[in-house]
């Protein structure tokens, strides 16, 4: 189910209705139907799958709690994307610590599936030369600052329209391409030596 097009959004914005209301059976379906999304950026974003199990749990009570007062400005699930972001940066500053580690701990197994869905970047050919170079890229994701790393993982991983990161990001479509810009630039540049010694 795409949460993208027009006729699931129009499904989203009548069970959001319903949870307004004081529906519960709404809101479990809305959890069923974006809970693996969210926990699959969560976990691209923070590297810890444990720490983004408790992200997104928290996401969907504060999403939950604060539903009321979400008035349809932007899709549903966008909002619900700025509140998993909001809810990571706080883990993440809270446990900055823990994030470093975790990094450095991380880079084979958990780090492979974040490349995978990267192949519609700039450098396709790149990501199938060697393993080597696919733990290039997701040491360079991982070494983004947050806001780059955000834009480029809902751009590339999860297929958001510039608009609809500007509203999960809350910021104009202008920073949100600058930023796209910018955190391609900085994977290309750790590319380069990776690929400039393949051989090619």
């Amino acid at each position: 189910m795409d949460p993208l097009n027009e006729s699931s959004l129009d499904g989203d914005r009548a069970l959001v209705a319903k949870v307004q209301q004081g529906d519960r059976v709404a809101f479990d379906l809305l959890v069923r139907k974006y809970q693996h999304r969210i926990l699959k950026f969560v976990t691209r974003y923070v590297h810890d799958a444990n720490l983004a199990q408790d992200i997104t749990q928290e996401s969907f009570m504060r999403a939950y709690r604060s539903i009321r007062s979400f008035r349809g400005e932007s899709a549903f699930y966008t909002w619900l994307y700025r509140i998993a972001i909001n809810v990571a940066k706080n883990h993440l500053s809270l446990n900055a610590r823990r994030f470093e580690e975790s990094l450095t701990e991380s880079s084979d197994s958990n780090g492979m599936d974040g490349i995978e869905a990267m192949q519609s970047m700039d450098t396709p050919d790149a990501l199938l030369i060697s393993d080597e170079v696919r733990k290039a890229v997701v040491d360079a994701i991982q070494d983004l600052a947050p806001d780059l790393r955000t834009a480029i993982l809902l751009r590339e991983v999860e297929g958001f329209s510039y608009e609809a990161i500007a509203q999960a990001m809350n910021c104009p479509v202008g920073t949100v391409r600058s930023r796209i810009f910018r955190a391609r630039e900085a994977i290309n540049a750790r590319l380069e030596p990776h690929l400039s010694g393949s051989g090619g």
